[in-house]
């Protein structure tokens, strides 16, 4: 979440007007997150977020990710839902940029989750899986082996000025990764970008699954591969064994992984790496000074990936 479009009160005003939602009575940006301007937005019949889609989010693509909110949401899985406007929509437009209110969960992400937080994120994340199979609609990830190509080319002259050798490093990972990802492990809907930023919990109980607007069709092992590069690092960079056993053991008390999962799964956590530190990078040299939004550091996915590629099997992830 972060704040690139500015919204008036007056803007808001006219937005609201659309909606059986009553007066606002707070309203106030919130500066977490990357991609999309989000406001906290209290009325007199409860509490929303504003969402403005800003940067990787398609218009065309919202009604996959408003839908599978409604699809998670229904099967037990706690997600925001999209509010209906009196029109009969989920999305309208607002300053110019597509925009949507989502219901608000209670709940706190963790800067430093301990293992039974791993455990019950792991968990979660199958229950995702699970509940995201039935899913009628489909969306390609923009953010996969093809999308590493494109950002990496976007952003080869300036990458060696984040750290030396950068630029031939990443070049390097995109065509070793080409070659190599595995194209038949079990698909379907994944997150995409389960961090503990987009977690909520309440008394160490998960209370929400927030910030879906990465969600796609892939390899269900491949989100694996990001929640282990999410909640499993320390400051220091170092890997913390105990917490991805707790992940993986969380996963698969709700889904056992195959053998093709397993043996594939150093693979994924490299591309898992790569993909957001390109991502990271591209929003670290193309930083806007005047977003309130704070660029995160690309070089803590670069030692990540060194980590992932002197793995030789999943026993280091805790397997």
């Amino acid at each position: 979440m972060a704040v690139y479009t500015d919204v008036s009160f007056e803007d808001l005003k006219l937005f609201l007007a659309g909606y059986d939602l009553g007066e606002a009575h707070v309203f106030k940006g919130i500066a977490e997150g990357v991609s999309n301007s989000n406001y906290f937005l209290q009325t007199s019949t409860g509490s929303y977020i504003l969402t403005l889609y800003e940067m990787r989010v398609e218009q065309a693509d919202l009604p996959y990710y408003l839908g599978l909110m409604q699809h998670l949401a229904r099967h037990g899985v706690p997600c925001p839902l999209p509010v209906v406007s009196r029109d009969g929509n989920v999305t309208g437009i607002l300053n110019e940029r597509p925009a949507a209110i989502l219901t608000f969960l209670d709940g706190v992400s963790l800067r430093r989750p301990t293992m039974l937080h791993c455990q019950a994120a792991g968990k979660a994340m199958a229950e995702f899986h699970a509940a995201g199979m039935d899913f009628a609609q489909r969306r390609n990830n923009a953010l996969g082996p093809q999308g590493w190509k494109k950002l990496a080319g976007d952003c080869a002259d300036s990458a060696d000025s984040v750290a030396a050798g950068l630029r031939d490093l990443i070049a390097g990972e995109v065509a070793a990764l080409a070659a190599l990802w595995p194209a038949n492990l079990p698909q379907g809907a994944i997150h995409a970008d389960l961090f503990p930023d987009n977690v909520l919990f309440v008394n160490d109980r998960i209370s929400g699954i927030i910030d879906l607007y990465f969600a796609c069709n892939d390899s269900l092992a491949y989100d694996v591969a990001v929640a282990l590069n999410a909640w499993c690092f320390e400051s220091d960079g170092a890997f913390n064994l105990t917490n991805g056993q707790a992940l993986i053991g969380g996963y698969q008390s709700g889904r056992k992984l195959t053998r093709e999962e397993r043996d594939a799964l150093p693979l994924l956590c490299r591309g898992a790496a790569l993909r957001f530190l390109l991502t990271r990078l591209y929003d670290w040299v193309n930083h806007n000074p005047e977003a309130l939004v704070r660029p995160k550091d690309p070089r803590e996915f670069l030692r990540r990936l060194r980590f992932h590629r002197a793995v030789k099997d999943a026993k280091a992830y805790g397997l």
